[in-house]
């Protein structure tokens, strides 16, 4: 490795360790009469060390870097026996140990994967008192339902097969249940979301900003018809329409991103006029809207376990309908196809077109993208004008209608 490189990892190393210590030192932790063992400036040695250590493994110096690590774990383990006899709390000794171990990722060269743990370190030392209070609003039914969605995601998804097995395409036992996990923990994180917020004024936007992570249709449908019984948050109805729709393109560039990063720089683009459109509606009417909040509906069932099973059979279905317009028409059946999946589940339109349907290009899998974002725009603005009354039908139709007008000029400009 070139030797400025495996400096800069040890620099990120000990800048990494002064980020933690600097959490400590302004939490309190590291003064007063029930200090614990580490601040600032001990944090940023514990990180200069373990990068040093990284560096020295590398340079097949292994005897010495293990020297170094042991000797810092005996400190850190010392530290602890003797603040626990007045204190039984080790969060900043496990967070030293952490520091250590990113610190020798980082020496070793892997810098985004140290920059990440003592990102999400600093995160959770920070967010103390609120990942307590999300503690204390958990109940009976979300342990419940994360302990199935481990054993889920830990225990069944690595004994399935990868397949394919059969025609057109096969079927993916593995790669269905990845759909599976992906629905149901949408699901879950909107549960505990809505959980967790406090909803204050925002009900009903909130809600449906939330319900965008899961499925804008739906949430189209049902605050269509809850606008009959609410007539008085019709505004506020709408708007959670409206953020779920824009919540949609952070959706399926998230997917992109983790299945095909090179479609999601050709989609991007396209997304961006309508997603600014949308967030300036949403924003914009969150300020004027000071409607009474909607209540939150209750739900025994957060993974949503049998819809996301039927999600994923669409899913294979919507595969082979790909497969088999691909091969009828090629490129130009794989832009009908978007058209028409639009209409029905755009997160299996997302999915077929990262995993590179029929061999689309990221540029027909873009427009195919987009052409389904325009299909299921419309098809909500339908559903808002034949569904929804008052207020609500016009607000939310409009709204639409104005992310679709963007969405139709990016294409034509972009494509």
């Amino acid at each position: 490795m070139n030797q400025n490189l495996t400096e800069l990892g040890i620099l990120i190393a000990a800048l990494g360790g002064m980020a933690v210590g600097l959490e400590r030192q302004w939490s309190g932790h590291a003064t007063g009469p029930e200090a614990r063992f580490a601040g600032a400036r001990t944090f940023t040695l514990l990180g200069l060390l373990a990068g040093m250590s990284g560096w020295l493994w590398v340079q097949q110096y292994q005897a010495l870097a293990s020297i170094l690590m042991m000797g810092a774990i005996a400190l850190v383990t010392v530290a602890y026996v003797a603040a626990s006899r007045r204190d039984v709390d080790a969060t900043t000794e496990v967070a030293a140990l952490v520091v250590l171990a990113a610190g020798v990722a980082a020496g070793m060269g892997g810098w985004a994967l140290a920059g990440g743990v003592i990102a999400l370190t600093a995160l959770l030392l920070v967010e103390k008192s609120q990942i307590h209070e999300l503690a204390q609003r958990l109940d009976s039914t979300s342990m419940r339902a994360g302990v199935r969605f481990g054993v889920m995601a830990i225990v069944i998804l690595p004994l399935l097969p990868e397949g394919p097995y059969g025609p057109w395409g096969g079927i993916r036992p593995r790669t269905l249940w990845l759909m599976v996990l992906l629905f149901s923990g949408l699901s879950f994180v909107g549960y505990i979301a809505r959980r967790a917020l406090h909803a204050g004024s925002y009900g009903y936007p909130v809600a449906g900003i939330l319900g965008g992570l899961i499925s804008s249709t739906s949430v189209a449908f049902s605050f269509s018809r809850l606008s009959r019984s609410e007539r008085d948050q019709g505004a506020a109805l709408a708007l959670g329409v409206v953020g779920a729709s824009t919540i949609l393109f952070v959706r399926v560039v998230a997917a992109t991103a983790v299945l095909n990063p090179a479609l999601t720089r050709v989609a991007l683009p396209y997304f961006v006029l309508p997603f600014a459109t949308g967030a300036a509606i949403t924003l914009a009417g969150l300020r004027w809207n000071q409607e009474a909040p909607g209540p939150q509906s209750a739900t025994t069932n957060p993974l949503q376990f049998w819809a996301s099973l039927q999600m994923a059979a669409l899913f294979q279905g919507v595969l082979y309908v790909v497969y088999w317009m691909g091969q009828t028409w090629g490129s130009q059946g794989l832009l009908v196809s978007g058209a028409v999946l639009g209409l029905t589940d755009m997160d299996a339109l997302t999915i077929s077109m990262a995993r590179g349907a029929h061999g689309a290009t990221a540029e027909v899998a873009a427009q195919a993208l987009s052409i389904g974002i325009l299909s299921n725009t419309a098809l909500k603005a339908t559903v808002s004008l034949g569904l929804g009354t008052g207020r609500f039908r016009w607000l939310a139709a409009g709204g639409l209608a104005t992310l679709g007008a963007t969405l139709a000029l990016s294409y034509l400009v972009v494509g």
